[in-house]
């Protein structure tokens, strides 16, 4: 029986599609030697309709698999209305950065993370894949998809009443968590932009499972309002700034910009009474009010409001719960950007949202530019090292979840522009990965300073929601 393939290779305009498209070239010869008939367009699709368009000119009867490489990041607007054209399985594929240190010129992986997590959500069957044509893992394990193979593996361990021991100081401290989740009230600035289905909520659940609770606010009117307010009432936030950001230019127009805008969000904190934000980012921030949105949130989570990017929620919350845990340490929100086999680690990035005292302190935090955007002012620098827990309030069709994994945050050399840090995991790097993606996990990771994997067990245990923890020390977790 002939294998028909429905190639797609996806991408965005902001990242590199050129070195994008020299994995394009030879992931599609590399397919054609694997498939008997390849279905696949001239260059990277860079827009939801022209997929559209493209896959209505073509014979899709008989399809075996479509293969949905991230040439680039995208997000999941494309692959939700592909799973309605063409019901064949997916294999989804992300590619290697082509160089760390500098700009994140692909952030592949992240794409594959959000199109796994909303192809597991709308339970359309699909597989992972990391790396690049030329190797021969790839080659295998596409060969073996092809073919319908599939591994069978047990990584990670499902906790719901949790065997493990805690002291009873540990105990109240939990206990003292879920009595406050009461009291979490999420601001978000807008809504999280098309595709980023793993920003948003179903608040009526939310609040019936966690006692959370969210208030909206127009993000239009909040930049409109805030360059409004008089120079004395926002050169306090340059001010504040300026004690921690080594090198910052209070004369740069989007230095007064984040004043403003943080000025504006501080009083409607106040007055809501609110203990984190979620904050749409972009393109607004950039096209409308001139600025990154990063160096807002950097400022409140130093101070104390976790703040998340791209509206989510969920990442907000699982940061509050971290800084609870740990006693207010600053939490840290951000994609799984590079894998390094060798030294069994991941990077964690984002464009530029760090709280201050994350930094590395041989550099301190500094002032930079977002990285495809080009406009400031947001974080530069990597992240310090120490043990580090790494969680995720997940939510699913099903219901609530909760990720924990722990590792060791490396002190290597700043890897990608914006913040960033490497992590050493517990737990073997590569199955790891392949089980986040088969679990369909977000592509926003919370981590915090602070050893606290058994108390967000037992936070787990308290709120019954079933846990998913990576951890070596299987017989301490073990059903």
């Amino acid at each position: 029986m002939s294998t028909k393939v429905v190639y797609i290779p996806i991408g965005r305009k902001t990242f590199d599609l050129k070195a994008g498209e020299e994995q394009r070239e030879q992931s599609s010869k590399l397919l054609n030697t694997l498939a008997d008939i390849v279905i696949e367009p001239e260059e990277i699709i860079t827009d939801t309709g022209d997929m559209i368009e493209f896959l209505k000119k073509e014979d899709l009867g008989d399809v075996s698999y479509v293969v949905y490489q991230h040439a680039t990041f995208a997000d999941a607007a494309a692959v939700e209305e592909l799973i309605q054209i063409v019901k064949a399985p997916i294999i989804v594929w992300s590619v290697r950065e082509p160089s760390v240190g500098g700009r994140l010129r692909l952030n592949s992986l992240t794409g594959g993370n959000a199109t796994s997590h909303h192809l597991k959500g709308a339970k359309h069957p699909y597989d992972f894949i990391l790396g690049n044509a030329e190797e021969q893992q790839v080659k295998d394990r596409l060969m073996n998809y092809l073919k319908g193979v599939r591994e069978e593996k047990e990584q990670h361990v499902k906790v719901i009443n949790s065997p493990v021991e805690v002291s009873n100081k540990q105990k109240s401290e939990v206990e003292k968590v879920v009595s406050e989740l009461q009291n979490i009230k999420i601001g978000v600035f807008g809504d999280h932009p098309p595709g980023f289905f793993f920003s948003g909520t179903n608040e009526a659940k939310l609040g019936e499972q966690l006692g959370v609770s969210v208030k909206y606010f127009d993000l239009n009117e909040a930049f409109e309002k805030c360059v409004e307010l008089p120079r004395e009432k926002w050169i306090g936030a340059i001010e504040r700034a300026e004690k921690q950001v080594i090198g910052l230019n209070r004369s740069d127009e989007t230095v007064e910009r984040f004043a403003q805008f943080t000025t504006y969000v501080k009083e409607q904190i106040d007055q809501e009474e609110l203990t984190g934000t979620a904050v749409r980012c972009y393109p607004e921030f950039f096209n409308k009010l001139g600025a990154a949105a990063c160096s807002t949130l950097s400022q409140f989570t130093e101070d104390g409001i976790v703040s998340a990017c791209e509206s989510d929620i969920h990442g907000a919350i699982s940061m509050s719960i971290l800084q609870q845990l740990s006693k207010g340490s600053a939490p840290y929100l951000g994609d799984m950007v590079h894998v390094n086999e060798e030294s069994n680690s991941v990077v964690f990035w984002h464009c530029g949202a760090g709280a201050y005292s994350l930094a590395n302190p041989k550099t301190g935090a500094r002032p930079g530019v977002h990285p495809n955007r080009k406009l400031g002012f947001t974080m530069e620098f990597g992240l310090k090292p120490g043990r580090v827990t790494i969680f995720r309030v997940s939510y699913t069709p099903e219901g609530y979840r909760m990720l924990i994994m722990s590792g060791e945050a490396l002190d290597t050399p700043q890897r990608f522009n914006g913040t960033s840090v490497e992590v050493k995991l517990e737990t073997e790097v590569t199955d790891t990965l392949y089980d986040l993606m088969d679990e369909g996990f977000e592509p926003h990771y919370a981590l915090v300073y602070a050893d606290v994997a058994d108390e967000l067990i037992e936070l787990g245990k308290q709120l019954g929601i079933e846990t998913v923890v990576y951890t070596n020390q299987l017989e301490e977790v073990s059903l």
